[in-house]
């Protein structure tokens, strides 16, 4: 009897420039590398996808952007 392995994996993701985690989260530039440079960090980490660009898994961004928004205290308005 043989076994096999289910080789299919999940998608990747999407990943996002600087502009649109920009649009997603509210912040800018320099809010988002200081929240990187944080020890822990503080915001996710990009990918580096080449010698001189950096990306961020969406998946980290939604979770961060998660993260931000159930740690809100109760009574803050929307």
């Amino acid at each position: 009897m043989t076994t096999t392995k289910n080789t299919q994996q999940t998608p990747p993701g999407r990943l996002l420039r600087l502009a649109a985690v920009e649009g997603l989260t509210g912040l800018r530039k320099s809010t988002i590398y200081a929240g990187m440079a944080n020890k822990p960090p503080t915001f996710p980490t990009p990918v580096r996808i080449s010698a001189r660009a950096v990306a961020w898994r969406e998946s980290d961004v939604l979770a961060w952007i998660a993260a931000r928004t159930d740690a809100r205290p109760q009574g803050v308005a929307k």
